[in-house]
């Protein structure tokens, strides 16, 4: 089945760019992820680039590849990360995020990887679904009820190389379909675009990379403090499964007029 994407990684307000985005297309395999290196702490740059490039070191797009594989890479990846540490004190508490995506094309099937609040989000013919759950103290008192506004979305309490070290999340396989998309995304990219403007975006493009510059466009209009970046993956045809129902709601992503 045909894979196209497309990347993006902008910086924002802030002085550097700790987020890093990576990719493999093989014939048989690939793997789409994004890593942002946790602010407040110094090596999140480094942590991000040792995440990136271990994880995607291990694997082979000319082989097919399965989730026990791709789950031990992960955990290899964040021994890598730990050995960093102790290497340079300086460095000690670099960390982090991780969504990864990974596909079998032999198979069909797709599943992923995470820590922290980096995001999967799964598209089939047109409507959303967030397949990641965020590793954050914000998601956690939702979960368990309570009123969350105010709290920091970036107090974390799962990241790769984080002093209380904690397994990533793995995801159950899912059987894809022709014209199902996936947007891997770190959290400046998601804090300021709506599931629905996500989906809004998507019914309104014919490839990846329209996809993206769609919704930066939106971001762009909005304050965007943080970095942002994001892979953008289509699978087969989703411009053919996700046609424009109505312009009435595309109104941020449509020039102003004069």
């Amino acid at each position: 089945m045909k894979i196209t994407f497309s990347s993006t990684s902008q910086t924002g307000a802030r002085q550097s760019n700790q987020d890093l985005t990576g990719s493999l297309l093989g014939e048989r395999s690939a793997c789409f992820l994004v890593c942002d290196g946790v602010a407040g702490l110094p090596g999140g740059e480094k942590a991000a680039r040792i995440t990136c490039d271990t994880l995607l070191g291990q694997l082979d797009g000319d082989r097919p590849c399965s989730p026990q594989e791709t789950r031990f890479a992960v955990e290899k990846t964040a021994r890598t990360l730990r050995d960093a540490q102790q290497i340079n004190p300086k460095l000690e508490r670099m960390s982090t995020t991780l969504a990864a995506l990974f596909i079998d094309r032999v198979r069909l099937l797709a599943w992923w990887a995470h820590a922290g609040d980096s995001r999967i989000y799964h598209f089939r013919r047109g409507y959303i679904e967030q397949v990641t759950r965020d590793h954050s103290l914000a998601q956690q008192m939702m979960d368990a009820g309570y009123e969350n506004t105010g709290i920091n979305s970036n107090l974390l309490y799962n990241a790769l190389g984080a002093e209380t070290e904690r397994d990533a999340s793995y995801s159950e396989v899912l059987e894809l379909e022709d014209g199902d998309a996936f947007l891997v995304c770190t959290d400046g990219f998601w804090l300021n675009l709506k599931p629905e403007e996500m989906e809004q975006a998507l019914r309104m493009v014919n490839s990846p990379d329209e996809w993206l510059a769609l919704m930066q466009k939106a971001i762009d209009r909005s304050a965007k403090s943080d970095n942002l970046s994001a892979v953008a993956v289509w699978i087969g045809s989703p411009q053919e499964t996700t046609l424009l129902q109505s312009l009435s709601d595309s109104a941020r992503f449509l020039p102003p007029r004069d």
